[in-house]
């Protein structure tokens, strides 16, 4: 018999709003580098001021524990749960949303999700509405990935059922030509989360995924490694730069997951997120 791990669900309670206190205020310190970097080596004068207000907001926001951004965002969680954990205490559904609500309140945090999307549109106050993605693996432990979507970003997201015959141009040209249209729609510079294969659903969720990978890493093997660098690298050839004003970087990082698919398809979804970027993760 296996051994099981047994958590109270206090703890993934008092994590969970922990994280959103790290993160409403705070944007991924992997983005502020890479924009320091930009702004150090930036020639264009409009292009460096929106580069130096974007890191003083961030400075502002963190000193003064105030969002980064009046979108506070939809909370999105990936969450990997082992087989072999038990949450003792509440379910575990009922513990995550309440922490979130209980981290709306505590951080003065904007309400920002209707409650019915076509025809009321009224504004949900009362709860988080999370959005989960669960997956169920081996072991007894718990991970936990948060991320603060803002809608700007996420209405700039894409999906395409190209052809098989598609090659490595094809993808290039595709996710170049959508992020370089967008223009500063999704608050540029942006990070470009890329899902290839799979079918409708599943691309989708791998582009989501992608972005909560760590920012800029290098993708493991070494064709989509270079794939990701061909992409940013003509995305900021070709992007409209900051804030879509003509001038610096248009993207920071594209990183790409890969699942398989059918013969007979190639699903490409293309999800953005602004430099804000909000996103943490901790593991029980």
């Amino acid at each position: 018999m296996k051994n099981v791990l047994f958590i109270d669900s206090a703890l993934l309670y008092e994590k969970l709003v922990e994280a959103l206190g790290q993160i409403y205020c705070r944007p991924d310190e992997r983005v502020l580098k890479l924009i320091r970097e930009y702004e150090a080596n930036e020639t264009h004068p409009l292009a460096k001021d929106m580069l130096q207000t974007i890191l003083r907001n961030a400075d502002i926001a963190c000193a003064e524990g105030l969002p980064c951004c009046q979108d506070t965002g939809t909370p999105v969680l990936f969450i990997e749960k082992g087989e072999d954990l038990c949450l003792c205490g509440d379910d575990i559904l009922s513990t995550i949303e309440s922490a979130l609500e209980e981290g709306w309140r505590k951080y003065h945090l904007r309400h920002s999700l209707v409650e019915e999307p076509l025809f009321e549109r009224k504004i949900i106050k009362d709860r988080a509405a999370p959005v989960i993605h669960w997956e169920v693996v081996p072991g007894e432990g718990l991970k936990v990935k948060l991320a603060l979507k803002g809608g700007g970003a996420e209405n700039m997201a894409a999906h395409y059922m190209l052809p098989t015959s598609t090659d490595v141009d094809g993808i290039v040209a595709k996710v170049v030509e959508h992020v370089v249209g967008v223009g500063g729609q999704p608050c540029p510079p942006v990070i470009v989360g890329i899902g290839l294969g799979g079918n409708f659903e599943s691309s989708a969720i791998l582009a989501k995924k992608a972005l909560l990978e760590p920012t800029g890493r290098e993708h493991p093997d070494p064709r989509y490694a270079e794939l990701e660098k061909k992409i940013l690298s003509e995305i900021n050839r070709q992007g409209k730069g900051v804030m879509g004003m003509g001038a610096g970087p248009t993207a920071l990082a594209v990183q790409i997951l890969t699942a398989p698919c059918h013969i007979a398809s190639l699903p490409l979804a293309i999800n953005l997120d602004c430099h804000a970027h909000r996103h943490t993760s901790f593991t029980l």
